[in-house]
């Protein structure tokens, strides 16, 4: 099998299995929750993703992986993960709930980005070094708690505003 085909063979069963695990083991838990407690473990596990500046590293990736691609994706990682504990730091105030959506829409968009920059820059697995299992294994479950999060927001904020018509009325 050519590389790439394992890279993205990679990628899929990663979805799959994550997908798997979030369905059965982490939404359960966290639907019932409130609006920060539900948030609260999926922001903890986006504040490790300093682990992208590992794309900066010479030795851990290809002198070859190409620059903008690295510094994107490394660059991106370190803001969403300082959104993500500015977020837990603030919750459950409002202003949590504020910075929790600003780092949801970037984070999400930053990965999504990082996919783009790669495919625009002609990235080979093999670049990746030692960073290869960040895309592989890491990115999936990240994009598939970013999902939750947003269903966490969005369930809460229509929560929300059918206490507000209630009380209204």
């Amino acid at each position: 099998m050519l590389p790439q085909t394992c890279f993205f063979v990679s990628i899929a069963f990663s979805f799959i299995a994550w997908g798997i695990v979030a369905a059965r083991y982490i939404w359960p838990e966290l639907r019932l929750r409130q609006r920060a407690e539900g948030l609260r473990p999926l922001l903890i596990l986006h504040s490790f993703r300093f682990i992208g500046l590992a794309f900066l590293v010479p030795g851990v990736v290809s002198p070859d992986l190409p620059s903008a691609f690295a510094r994107s994706a490394a660059y991106g990682d370190v803001i969403a993960a300082t959104l993500a504990l500015l977020s837990l730091l603030s919750l459950p105030r409002g202003t949590g709930v504020v910075i929790a959506w600003i780092f949801n829409l970037w984070g999400s968009a930053d990965l999504l980005n990082a996919f783009y920059q790669g495919n625009h820059a002609g990235l080979l697995a093999g670049q990746l070094g030692a960073t290869y299992f960040i895309p592989t294994f890491v990115v999936p479950l990240l994009l598939i708690t970013h999902g939750l999060a947003f269903r966490i927001l969005l369930q809460h904020q229509q929560e929300f505003a059918m206490r507000e018509s209630r009380h209204s009325a």
